[in-house]
């Protein structure tokens, strides 16, 4: 889902800063289900960057990574193809050829309304080979073909993460720092904070708040309509959480639209986002993958 800011364009500044905060959700902070440790302390500079430079700052873009307890990607979809019963535990790595040889297995009791807004044949190309005698996705199936793509695409496994950000639960909020200084930005400018929402469909993964790893609808294709907006930015500034994941593969997707020369209307916070712990190889190769192609990577203080 889409926001649109209701600024009167006709009264935009000749220089457009847009903010791209990047899934400040409270589960990725201490206390949190998927805590970075030391995710507070981006938050606070987040946070202080907003507060002091608010009037320089056009807009402000929110990713919202948004689940449902029974996502793909969480332990309630799967048990073991031994027992029927053992779930996999947070972190474990789920292979296509797992699936092929039983070690795991979506739950049988999986009762997913999956309807053209979970999956759409125009989209997800070889439909009917993971569809049942009825024309139901056939999970076993679809599971085994998606961890295929996934893998094929050279990026990841599937990972199994602890349930997080859950749609309705307090986790999925965003930060309270950071929070009130967007609240307080916009009673000083007069700007709505712009939210984009990912990670709603159940079997398919969005780590780019741009599109999911295996497109599977419209809805999870590349997202034109943001990637547009972000264009329209003359400095565009991300940061968020977390470095080695979704701020990663969002940036890199939208530097595969954006125009080269304009690589260096872009700047990575370095202290306002934070890898995984155990991923931070990832998070620091993203960092040197950027300032290689010439996206500027500053702190917060030497940013604006």
């Amino acid at each position: 889902l889409y926001q649109t800011s209701t600024t009167n364009n006709n009264n935009m500044p000749e220089k457009i800063t847009t903010l791209l905060l990047v899934d400040v959700q409270k589960d990725f902070h201490p206390g949190g289900s998927l805590a970075i440790p030391t995710a507070n302390e981006d938050a606070d500079r987040i946070a202080k960057l907003i507060e002091s430079h608010g009037a320089q700052i056009t807009r402000i873009v929110a990713t919202m990574d948004s689940h449902l307890k029974l996502h793909i990607a969480h332990p309630g979809f799967w048990v073991s193809g031994e027992d029927g019963k053992t779930q996999p535990t947070p972190f474990t790595l789920i292979s296509s050829q797992d699936i092929v040889d039983g070690k795991w297995k979506p739950r049988s009791s999986l009762n997913l309304d999956l309807g053209d807004d979970q999956m759409d044949g125009s989209v997800f190309e070889g439909l009917d080979a993971v569809v049942d005698g009825d024309g139901k996705i056939d999970l076993l199936k679809y599971s085994i073909e998606y961890t295929k793509r996934l893998e094929e695409k050279g990026k990841f496994k599937l990972c199994i993460w602890p349930e997080h950000c859950l749609v309705g639960k307090s986790g999925h909020c965003m930060v309270d720092s950071v929070m009130k200084a967007i609240d307080d930005w916009s009673m000083t400018t007069g700007g709505s904070v712009e939210y984009v929402l990912k990670g709603q469909n159940l079997i398919t993964e969005s780590y780019s708040a741009l599109e999911a790893e295996v497109p599977v609808t419209k809805g999870t294709s590349f997202n034109e309509s943001l990637q547009k907006r972000l264009e329209e930015a003359d400095h565009l500034l991300v940061c968020g959480q977390a470095m080695s994941h979704c701020v990663n593969y969002t940036l890199r997707s939208i530097l595969t639209r954006w125009p080269k020369e304009k690589y260096g209307n872009i700047t990575l916070l370095s202290d306002c986002a934070s890898s995984v712990p155990g991923f931070e190889e990832s998070g620091d190769t993203f960092q040197k993958d950027m300032e290689a192609i010439g996206v500027n990577v500053k702190t917060a203080a030497e940013a604006l």
